[in-house]
């Protein structure tokens, strides 16, 4: 049995905490509204086929496959984490990248676009409009950060 995307939602947050840094990862799950999911992480390929549709609700408990980018850090700290996806021209599906780093989102974005143009290298395919979502945070004192973009996959064929 092959589990194929047929759909995917692109979903992104930053969060603080004072407690941890995975409490500030746990907020900004929910605050991207995947904090009541079983996420498993995917590599970044997006199905022949598979659209992007608005974001869905999920079942709490669902096992959840996405493509996670996240960046953690400490006070004080700029820190962001995003995704690059795009399709292929010739219409066999698309890529997903994703990325994370101390520093800005015009740095990530810089990578994020390498990242992507060497998929389309290694393949020798071109690529439609690459799309980005990225998030940035200027994490405060006393506090912990985090920062994610994910690209989720919701119904299968």
């Amino acid at each position: 049995m092959y589990l194929v995307p047929s759909q995917f939602f692109i979903t992104s947050s930053s969060a603080v905490s004072e407690v941890s840094g995975l409490n500030a990862f746990d907020r900004a799950l929910a605050n991207a509204g995947i904090g009541e999911q079983n996420l498993v992480s995917v590599s970044s390929i997006i199905p022949i086929g598979a659209k992007r549709t608005e974001r869905k609700d999920l079942p709490m408990g669902a096992v959840t496959h996405c493509v996670l980018a996240q960046m953690r850090g400490t006070e004080g700290e700029m820190i962001s984490a995003g995704i690059a996806y795009a399709y292929r021209k010739d219409g066999k599906g698309g890529y997903v990248a994703e990325g994370h780093l101390h520093g800005s989102k015009e740095s990530l974005r810089s990578d994020l676009r390498w990242k992507m143009e060497e998929m389309a290298r290694i393949r020798e395919i071109e690529l439609e409009e690459v799309n980005y979502v990225i998030e940035e945070l200027q994490i405060p004192t006393d506090h912990y950060g985090c920062c994610l973009a994910s690209l989720v996959f919701t119904e299968y064929e």
